[in-house]
């Protein structure tokens, strides 16, 4: 193979789908009875549907990042997070969505948003994919936009942190969340290239 290394585009045959669970949530569940392209064996494999999502990391002139703290159920932990939030509006703008979920989780607005990365966080079970964007030039708003956290994100803090400690929180696997590692791995691999350059 000649270029550079990249993930390719490709569908395998759906000989049958069936629906495991579809109902308001923005997920469902189905499952599709798929087969390798010239091959006549074929197997079921559980697809999780999701619609995608954002994550931002917001740093600011001291290079602390904003991070939050919020319980997660599934695995019965308060992560360290990023803002973010569900691409759940049909046609909807990632980088729209990122400044929508850094102004209701952060109450933050930015001036300069770059995209950072773009990742599938589990591609053998579902389909997120999520968009990570670098939020700079940093405005503290007082008005959330409307938003009224409920739930796990009432209980939701903010805090603003040095971005070196968040790299430290990854490497020695204090940090688990994958959107943040993701994010906060990357921004440092662009400040080092930066100031090797």
């Amino acid at each position: 193979m000649t270029g550079k290394l990249a993930d390719q585009p490709e569908r395998w045959p759906v000989h049958e789908s069936r629906d495991v669970w579809r109902g308001p949530a923005p997920f469902a569940v189905r499952n599709d009875l798929i087969s390798a392209p010239g091959r006549a064996e074929r197997f079921w494999r559980l697809v999780m549907e999701h619609p995608g999502a954002v994550v931002v990391l917001a740093v600011d002139d001291e290079e602390r990042a904003l991070v939050l703290r919020q319980y997660r159920h599934p695995t019965g932990t308060r992560f360290v997070e990023l803002p973010a939030g569900l691409l759940d509006e049909p046609g909807e703008d990632p980088q729209v969505a990122a400044e929508r979920e850094l102004l209701e989780e952060g109450a933050v607005r930015a001036d300069e948003w770059d995209h950072l990365n773009t990742l599938h966080t589990s591609p053998g079970i579902n389909s997120e994919r999520i968009e990570v964007y670098l939020a700079r030039s940093l405005t503290a708003v007082p008005d959330r936009g409307g938003f009224e956290p409920q739930h796990e994100e009432a209980d939701m803090t903010a805090e603003w942190v040095p971005v070196d400690e968040l790299v430290d929180g990854v490497l020695e696997r204090r940090l688990t969340d994958g959107p943040l590692a993701t994010a906060v791995l990357t921004y440092e691999i662009l400040r080092n290239r930066a100031r090797s350059a």
